[in-house]
């Protein structure tokens, strides 16, 4: 059985997330969300063992990257990579303003 003060003291360690939480309304108060996306990894882990060396595993976690962050913008992830592999060739990556063109959330990507 738990004891309720340490119930009481557990919450008033957490206090600062709390207040946080209840400060900005864009903040959930669990990460379910965050769960269910890493959820198709986690299932088929052992069907990548192909990424057995470093760099294939980094570039694995890049990809699976942006594919699960278009997807939470509401972006069809087909047609964000394609439109990725059109514009990053040409792109100046050291314009961090160009870059953020780009970005699954920025205002200036194509409606398709």
């Amino acid at each position: 059985m738990v004891e309720i003060g340490s119930v009481f003291r557990e919450n008033l360690h957490q206090w600062d997330k709390l207040q946080v939480y209840l400060e900005d309304g864009r903040l959930e108060i669990d990460n379910n969300r965050s769960g269910r996306s890493i959820k198709p990894f986690v299932i088929g882990r052992k069907n990548w063992l192909f990424a057995n060396t470093p760099r294939g595993a980094q570039a694995s976690a890049t990809i699976y990257s942006i594919v699960e962050t278009a997807k939470e913008n509401g972006l069809n992830p087909f047609q964000y990579l394609n439109y990725l592999f059109e514009k990053l060739p040409n792109l100046d990556i050291k314009d961090d303003d160009a870059l953020d063109e780009v970005l699954p959330w920025s205002d200036s990507l194509p409606r398709c």
